[in-house]
């Protein structure tokens, strides 16, 4: 180390003693480090030079994850460092310290850090509430920002988060939410890997509040990039009706070796009412391996539903690959335009044999849907291409339409429904079951309604008129003669609800085969038409 270097820092050491001056002088150690390179340590040899001079083998292996450097709504005391190791296996951290601004060491005089695990440095005890520290080292963390360096017992620098000094690259003195590392396989010591706490894990500060943060839990803005495992909602509506049910299948994606897992599902409950949950057969191997699945709400309470399973297998193993985990159903009870997000709550987590493992999880959202959809518009009837038919016609809602149904009046006044379409247009003739059999002149009413999502629009009415052939030709032989006489007689006073009513022969739209029929056939005797 050259003497410049050296009585910069041994200066830095006495000037920031009093850790009172540390929240106005934060600074000058990158202060002076700046000088240093003007005075002939050369371009670069400045931070980056002490990291190259203390590298050593196991860099990475351990990494600063988390800082509450704001401490909590309850008391900006309530200060932590959350360490994640990032290997497969336990690290014996004693002796072990973060350095901060180059002057002060908060040594782990012991402590082993699980693999794939969390370590938490608190200020005191009672700086997370709820979640035991794995060392208690007092902590003195600048609002306006710290330099951390994280060392082994041998001094080789292991992370470091805003070495090179200044405000801290994320974290917030209003809302107290934490400074998260995005990935923790990303070593590079940069802004672009750190975002503030999204959400919290539970964990609560030493009066009670919550945390905006997740202290020995995975970070709420984690992401592994492209590749990374994950776990997502996949829903079977995201516009549900009210009264309706919808489901929501959580899938694991991209998993290597998944052994268990937990999740709290987080729900408005003003929204959704739970009804149960079901295993899927990715965990069990489609049920090759006995499992453990318990979901239930927590403490009976509607909003978070706690879902827990393992596999129960020895020597213990676990699957790969992507399957479905398990299916949630609720009732929808919220009204049109009600919305909720399901979130996967701080305690969640998913785990191989050797602990857990960091996946991205992905929330969901649906919005309550409309009961009432805007019905068809510019609908008409006309004669269709073959004599003896009616075709409607109409334009689709603004919103679209899923199909569309279509009545047609009958003798007694009400609607039968006749069939249905996608789209927009129909042709009423004797290939229907319950419709067909026009007889001409006769003004027939049909009703058209728009349905979306399961939900039927408002009716739309309209006429038409066959205009084609004769009235009195039941046969429809294209002439009205002796044979129409014969038909009508086999059924004179024959009516609707008769079984073999033929509707051809009732001219008169009434219901019934009578007289009024007859003198339709005499006004057209004899006529024919082509």
């Amino acid at each position: 180390m050259s003497k410049a270097l050296f009585f910069a820092k041994k200066g830095a050491q006495i000037f920031l003693k009093n850790k009172k001056m540390k929240k106005t002088l934060a600074g000058f150690v990158s202060f002076a480090l700046l000088i240093l390179q003007s005075i002939g340590c050369g371009a670069g040899a400045g931070v980056g030079a002490i990291f190259t001079a203390y590298a050593g083998g196991g860099a990475g292996s351990v990494v600063i994850n988390e800082i509450a450097w704001a401490g909590s709504i309850d008391n900006s005391n309530d200060e932590w460092i959350e360490l994640y190791n990032t290997t497969s296996q336990a690290i014996d951290l004693a002796g072990w310290y973060v350095e901060d601004d180059y002057v002060d060491k908060y040594v782990i005089a012991s402590g082993v850090v699980p693999a794939k695990g969390y370590f938490l440095i608190e200020d005191s005890e009672s700086a997370v509430l709820n979640i035991s520290a794995d060392a208690v080292i007092g902590l003195s963390l600048a609002n306006s920002g710290d330099s951390l360096i994280l060392k082994n017992a041998a001094g080789a620098v292991i992370d470091s988060v805003n070495a090179g000094g200044g405000a801290w690259y994320f974290g917030d003195n209003v809302t107290k939410a934490t400074m998260e590392r995005i990935s923790p396989s990303v070593l590079v010591d940069s802004a672009a890997n750190f975002a503030s706490a999204v959400s919290g894990n539970g964990s609560a500060g030493s009066s009670g509040s919550a945390i905006l943060g997740t202290p020995k839990g995975q970070n709420s803005v984690f992401s592994g990039g492209q590749g990374t495992s994950s776990v997502e909602f996949d829903l079977s509506s995201e516009t549900p009706l009210s009264g309706s049910t919808v489901t929501a299948t959580v899938i694991a994606n991209n998993v290597v070796d998944l052994f268990a897992y937990g999740f709290d599902v987080i729900y408005n409950p003003a929204v959704l009412e739970y009804v149960n949950s079901s295993e899927a057969g990715f965990l069990s191997g489609n049920g090759q391996v006995t499992t453990s699945f318990n979901a239930d709400l927590e403490d009976g309470l509607a909003g978070k539903l706690v879902v827990g399973n393992a596999r129960l297998i020895s020597p213990a193993s676990g699957v790969a690959g992507s399957g479905n985990l398990f299916t949630i159903t609720f009732k929808v009870i919220g009204g049109e335009g009600a919305k909720s997000d399901l979130t996967f709550g701080g305690g969640s987590f998913v785990a191989d044999i050797s602990g857990d493992v960091l996946v991205s999880l992905k929330p969901a959202s649906l919005t309550v849907s409309s009961n009432q959809i805007e019905g068809v518009s510019n609908a008409a009837v006309a004669p269709g291409v073959n004599i003896y038919s009616l075709k409607l016609t109409w334009s689709a809602p603004a919103a679209g339409a899923d199909s569309y149904i279509i009545f047609r009046k009958k003798t007694d006044g009400t609607f039968a429904q006749i069939g249905t379409s996608t789209g927009a247009e129909f042709t009423d003739n004797d290939s229907l079951n319950f419709g067909g059999k026009i007889v001409p002149g006769i003004t027939y009413t049909y009703q058209i309604k728009a349905v979306k999502n399961g939900i039927q629009s408002s009716a739309v009415e309209k006429t038409g008129v066959e205009t084609r052939g004769l009235k009195g030709d039941n046969n429809r032989s294209g002439r009205v003669d002796g044979r129409d006489i014969e038909n009508l007689a086999k059924h004179y006073g024959s009516k609707t609800v008769d079984a073999g009513f033929n509707p051809l022969l009732d001219t008169t739209f009434d219901g019934i085969v009578d007289g009024s029929d007859l003198i339709d056939i005499g006004a057209n005797f004899a006529l024919t038409f082509k």
